[in-house]
């Protein structure tokens, strides 16, 4: 199973190589007013899905760290309250 991980991440990265390759051309884009920024195509997507990536990255790590800080207050109220004695078992009357 571990090989197929292998490939498959192996196969991803030579197809992402030969698209960079063959589209490396340069795109204009226009900023504001005159202002023109070229740069190349495969930068420019990579780019993009990293700016599209971090909405989803900042929901993930907002939730680890609201459980994360739940997590700790449960602790500390458990371990804040004492234990219950044991209430005393009663023998049976003969």
């Amino acid at each position: 199973m571990r090989f197929l991980k292998t490939l498959f991440w192996v196969l991803l990265a030579v197809c992402l190589t030969i698209f960079a390759m063959r589209n490396w051309h340069d795109v204009a884009i226009a900023l504001w007013g005159n202002l023109e920024a070229d740069i190349k195509l495969p930068v420019l997507l990579l780019l993009v899905f990293l700016l599209g990536l971090l909405p989803t990255w900042l929901v993930q790590r907002a939730r680890i760290w609201t459980l994360a800080r739940r997590l700790d207050s449960s602790e500390r109220n458990r371990l804040a309250t004492p234990a219950a004695e044991p209430l005393p078992v009663e023998e049976p009357a003969p």
